[in-house]
Order: structure tokens, then C-alpha cells, then sequence
């Protein structure tokens, strides 16, 4: 259910070794009546829409991978798993965030990445994302 007392957008990147993975539009949008979650895409940019009926609301990454229907955990992302050669990292705004990647917060303009890759790879996540305007 959509709503307009919040609205604001976050950005996601995904990393698997190295290559980029599109968000796919439509994620949290009824394919029959094009209803939209509170949490939705509309295109493959990566801009997560949080629009909401109440402005106290607080939304999270892992929010919008339950809508997805993928997985995301401290332990992985999707069917891949941290293992003693490869794990999953997030950042916020470009800096290392320490713990469940589902529980990062989406905010206004928010950048996040998730890389998932050998454990020794240099990561060089986006600290910001260049959002359309009125986004």
C-alpha cells in the first residue's frame, strides 16, 4: 500500500565478484494491479522508493529483500554463503558497516553497497549516488 506522509529514496549496489547485479524493477509492485509496498523499485537503477502512510515509519534493506524474496543475513546473500574464502560485505555511504546488512536503515539519499567476494579483495564502494532531481 503506497502512501505520501514519508518519501524518500535510497540507493543499492550489489557486487558478486567483482560484477555488478541489477536490482530489478518492480520489486514490492503487484505485477496484476500495480499496486505498490511501502518499499518499492520502479527501474533497475538500484533506487529503492520508500513511500509511506506515516512519517515515524523506520525501514530497512532487509525490508526490502523480504519484498524481493532473496535473502540477506549476515551469513550471505541470496544462495551465497560467507565461507573461509569469500563473505558478504555492506557499506553505508561508503564506509564498512559492521554487523546484519538487513538491518541497515534506508534514509534520504542513502547509499548502500553490498559486495560479495573473495574475503582479500580491495572493495571500493560508492560513497554517494548522483539521484535525479525531485528523488
Amino acid at each position: 500500500m503506497e502512501g505520501t506522509a514519508a518519501h524518500f529514496h535510497s540507493h543499492l549496489d550489489i557486487s558478486v565478484n567483482g560484477q555488478p547485479i541489477a536490482v530489478p524493477a518492480n520489486i514490492g509492485v503487484d505485477p496484476a494491479s500495480g499496486q505498490m509496498s511501502e518499499l518499492h523499485t520502479h527501474d533497475e537503477r538500484g533506487v529503492l522508493h520508500v513511500e509511506a502512510p506515516t512519517a515515524d515509519g523506520r525501514y530497512t534493506l532487509g525490508q526490502v529483500f523480504t519484498e524481493w524474496q532473496v535473502r540477506l543475513d549476515a551469513e550471505g546473500i541470496g544462495g551465497l554463503d560467507n565461507s573461509n574464502t569469500d563473505s558478504l560485505r555492506a557499506y553505508v555511504d561508503g564506509k564498512r558497516f559492521q554487523g546484519d546488512p538487513a538491518t541497515i536503515q534506508l534514509t534520504a539519499h542513502r547509499q548502500i553497497s553490498l559486495v560479495y567476494g573473495p574475503r582479500d579483495a580491495t572493495d571500493d564502494p560508492a560513497a554517494s549516488y548522483a539521484f535525479e532531481q525531485g528523488e
